[in-house]
Order: C-alpha cells, then sequence, then structure tokens
C-alpha cells in the first residue's frame, strides 16, 4: 500500500518535541517538500528520501551514495561537510529512528493489536501459542495474526526467516504497517532486552507484554555491561504496554511486579507455585506424548493440553493463557490453540526406527534454557544415554561459551561441539574455549552435518541426541554474511535414516 506523503516540516516537528534537534535547522531547508521515503538504506533510496545516518560502522560513502540516488536531506548525529545535502542533526540516532519510523508508516501500531513477550527464555514457545491461539479465533472473522519473531517473521505480506529477534526500528514498523493494510487483527512478537534498550521498539503501542523471566544472558563488553543493565532493559517493556503479565515463578519477581505495576494500568500474574496468582496450573502431568495441566484463571478455568513435549512448556503456555485472559480471548479457542501448537524448530522430536535413538531439536541457547531443557529430559528419558550438539556465536553473549560448557558437562555423556554462527570469530576456537568448561567427554566437529551425524551413529544404546541452538534455522552467519544451510531438522532426519540402514531397517 502506498504510504500517504507528508512534509519534511513534520518530521523536524517532531524531533524537536522531543528535544533531539541539537542545532538550528539548516538555512534553506525545503520544509515543505513531501517526503517519499525514509530509509536507513542507501541502496533503497529513491528521490525524495530522507535518509537517516545510522550505527557506529556508518561510511560517509553511503550518504554520498544515497545523495545521488536522490536523498534530499539527512538525519544525523554530526554533520558531513562533503555530502552536499542539508543535515537535521540530531543528538541521539538511536532515539529518533523509532519515531521517525513510526511518523513515516502513519502509526500503524494504532491500527491493529500488537502484543511483546520478553524473557530471557521461552519467548519463541509464548509467541507461536498465541499465533496458534489467536489463529482460531480470529478465522471466522476472515483475519490471522502476524508473528514477528527470532524464528521468522509473517506479516500478511512478508514471510522470512528472521536473522534479528526484534528487527530494526523501520523494519518493525514496515511490518507493522503490513500486518495492519493487510487486515490481520494481531501481532505478536518478540521484544529483545537489546531492541528495548536501544529503542527499537519506540513509539509501538503493546495491546499487552509479557514478562517470562529473567536469567544471566547478553552481559558482555558489546551487548548488556552487566545483569542491571539487561534486567532494566527488559523492564522498558512495561511502559509501552496497556496490559502486563508477569510471572511470579521467576527471578526477581517482586522487584519487576513492582516495575510493571508502577509503569502499566493493568497487570496480571501467572504461576505454577504461588496459587494467589491470577492464572495458576496445577496437576501437570506427561500422558503419552502429551502434556496435560489444570488452570485457574476465573472465566478461562479448565483443563488444557499441550502437544508439544517439555514439561517446562506449561509456564510458557501460562504466559499465552493470562495475556488471552487480558484480551478477553474466549475459553475454547485458547484451549483449542495450545493444543495445536507447534514451534518450528523447538523440542521437535524424532526417533529411530528401533525407538533407541531420540533426537531432539531445540533453540535453547542460553544458561537457563539447557538447565530446563536438560531437567525435562532426564525426567522423560530417564536413564538414556545423552549426547548433546551445540556451539557459540561469535563476538556476543562472551559468558554462554563458559555457561553452557558447565551444564552441557554436568548432564551429557557426549558432547560434540560445532559451528553455530561464529560470524567473524574462528569456529574452532570458539569451540575450543567451550570445551575447557565441560566436564565429560567431548569432541569438536566444526562442521555441523558432521557433528550431528556424529552424534547419532555413536549411539550404541539407548540414548537422547539433543541438537540445540539452530532450530528450523537455514542458515549460518560466517564473516558478515548468511550463508544458506541445510536445517538441523534436514541433518536430523537425514543421520536417522543412516542409522536405520546401518542396522537393516531401511
Amino acid at each position: 500500500m502506498e504510504r500517504m506523503q507528508v512534509p519534511l516540516g513534520e518530521y523536524c516537528e517532531l524531533l524537536g518535541r522531543l528535544g533531539q534537534l541539537a542545532a538550528p535547522l539548516p538555512a534553506g531547508l525545503d520544509l515543505g517538500r513531501a517526503v517519499g521515503l525514509v530509509s536507513y538504506n542507501s541502496r533503497e533510496t529513491v528521490p525524495g528520501t530522507l535518509f537517516l545516518c545510522k550505527g557506529v560502522h556508518f561510511k560517509p560513502e553511503y550518504l554520498a551514495d544515497a545523495a545521488r540516488r536522490g536523498a534530499f536531506a539527512y538525519v544525523s548525529e554530526r554533520v558531513y561537510p562533503g555530502a552536499g545535502l542539508p543535515c537535521i542533526l540530531v543528538r541521539d540516532m538511536r532515539q529518533v529512528m523509532a519515531p521517525l519510523a513510526v511518523k513515516y508508516y502513519d502509526n500503524p501500531s494504532q491500527k491493529l493489536k500488537v502484543v511483546g513477550v520478553t524473557g530471557t527464555k521461552g519467548k519463541s514457545s509464548t509467541v507461536y501459542y498465541l499465533k496458534y491461539i489467536l489463529d482460531g479465533y480470529l478465522a471466522p472473522q476472515g483475519k490471522s495474526c502476524g508473528v514477528i519473531s527470532s524464528i521468522e517473521t509473517w506479516d500478511g505480506v512478508e514471510r522470512f526467516e528472521s536473522h534479528l529477534t526484534t528487527p530494526e526500528p523501520l523494519e518493525l514498523q514496515r511490518h507493522l504497517a503490513h500486518a495492519a493494510d493487510a487486515g490481520l487483527g494481531y501481532v505478536v512478537m518478540e521484544a529483545s532486552s537489546q531492541a528495548l534498550k536501544y529503542h527499537r521498539t519506540l513509539g509501538t503501542e503493546f495491546a499487552a507484554a509479557a514478562f517470562l523471566n529473567i536469567g544471566n544472558d547478553h552481559v558482555s563488553p558489546i551487548e548488556h555491561p552487566d545483569f542491571d543493565d539487561y534486567f532494566h532493559s527488559k523492564l522498558k517493556l512495561f511502559g509501552q504496554a496497556g496490559l502486563s503479565c508477569v510471572n511470579l515463578d521467576c527471578d526477581h519477581a517482586a522487584e519487576t511486579l513492582a516495575a510493571a505495576r508502577e509503569a502499566c494500568p493493568t497487570v496480571l500474574t501467572f504461576s505454577r507455585r504461588n496459587p494467589a496468582a491470577q492464572v495458576y496450573a496445577r496437576d501437570v502431568r506427561k500422558v503419552g506424548g502429551d502434556i496435560l495441566f489444570q488452570v485457574d484463571a476465573a472465566r478461562l478455568s479448565g483443563s488444557y493440553r499441550l502437544g508439544m513435549p517439555g514439561l517446562f512448556n506449561v509456564e510458557n503456555a501460562l504466559a499465552a493463557i493470562t495475556l488471552c485472559l487480558g484480551l478477553g480471548i474466549p475459553q475454547q479457542a485458547v484451549a483449542d490453540g495450545l493444543a495445536r501448537a507447534r514451534v518450528p524448530g523447538r523440542m521437535e522430536v524424532y526417533s529411530s526406527g528401533d525407538g533407541d535413538v531420540a533426537a531432539i531439536v531445540d533453540y535453547a541457547h542460553n544458561r537457563m534454557s539447557f538447565e530446563t531443557l536438560f531437567r525435562s529430559v532426564r525426567e522423560e528419558y530417564p536413564g538414556r544415554r545423552i549426547v548433546t550438539v551445540f556451539g557459540c556465536p561469535g563476538k556476543k553473549a562472551f559468558a554462554r561459551r563458559r555457561d553452557l560448557g558447565e551444564v552441557a558437562g554436568a548432564n551429557s555423556d557426549l558432547v560434540v561441539l560445532t559451528e553455530e554462527d561464529s560470524g567473524e570469530e574462528d569456529t574452532v576456537s570458539i569451540c575450543g574455549e567451550i570445551a575447557g568448561h565441560v566436564a565429560c567427554s567431548c569432541e569438536i566437529q566444526p562442521n555441523r552435518g558432521e557433528a550431528i551425524r556424529r552424534a547419532v551413529l555413536s549411539c550404541h544404546s539407548p540414548s537422547v541426541v539433543l541438537i540445540t541452538g539452530k532450530g528450523a534455522e537455514t542458515r549460518q552467519k560466517r564473516g558478515v554474511e548468511y550463508i544458506d544451510t541445510p536445517s538441523d531438522v534436514e541433518y536430523v532426519q537425514a543421520f536417522l535414516r543412516e542409522y536405520d540402514a546401518k542396522r537393516g531397517r531401511d
């Protein structure tokens, strides 16, 4: 849908109201000229573009390219005298990009219901539980629910595998605008700590938000300098929401609840431990491949079933139920959606023909998710040998190399370390660093396919093979590019067939 063009003066007035103008507007700036596009990608620039000089890696040649392609002004924290374009000088680009994006896309979050989910683990599962619930609820109206997650993005127009948990501001507002234009009733999205810290979601109005949990993750010189910064970045979500849902079982629950009540007009709570919570789960049990549980939650009280393995998923389901309680979704739609819900690459279980090998593909990638995954596996597959395949990403969350090595080593019989979005770091070096913290038998195989093959074919007794971190993703970050690769699901299926063939079961 074509965007309504507004004059540059309206964008400058917005920056003035935000207190972000760092200098008087340049003489001769054409405030009456319509802005045809707001962009920070010089390759997308067209005549009439207001160009944003974004990022620590910004280069003057990007601005020169934008000028050649038709940009008529630029927004920046510094002046580039050779650009040949007037500069709108601002104090903080991170704080102006999202409001400018909201302005350009005409405030799309006001035209649909956006639901945000934050937490150290469980964001993707909760978002997909909500999507299944809302898709079923909206189907009779001819509508559906969009999704913006670390797994995929679908906005009614675009569908693709995601690179970022929460997109940059212009991309986020574009997706919300697409969803509004396509007539989607809701968009459910993950809100990462980095996105909240650096104001990517600024100006987005959340109909509801959920805080799942908090653990030590993303603390590094290039992410959050300490836990307090990480925690309080996540708490910012409450200030943008009309309804907030808080897990009373999480660490720092009292502080989280206090922050929610201070920032948000309506707060609901959920718990598996505290019957005083507004949404309380009890009688949790595994029956076959399903998880059954009872919920006490006013009009949403009743029996629920999850068709996904993993007892820990009850916590994510409770978050989804609590959000639905606040949003007014009927109980039947909630129960039906949870029973149908599947998350691509999350707790996907594949078995060998003789049943001796259960291979589980999961996105677990931090200490909290690893500890939860191993607890669930030991409960659901008692006595089995455990083989774990994983790696750690380059240039981020450096503490994971210690944390995941310690947790995997304490819970596995064999660990196979491999590539996992190494980026600009060397895979073998990353694996070597992890291996220093692994207390069990450990191997390094940088080729991810070979690592998974080794793990599966090493099984000569009843075993569980855990392949974590990448889920259903089909790309690896190598250097600064993303390279197409088979997904962990494809690898597992192929190597289980090889396992079966070697045992005469093909």
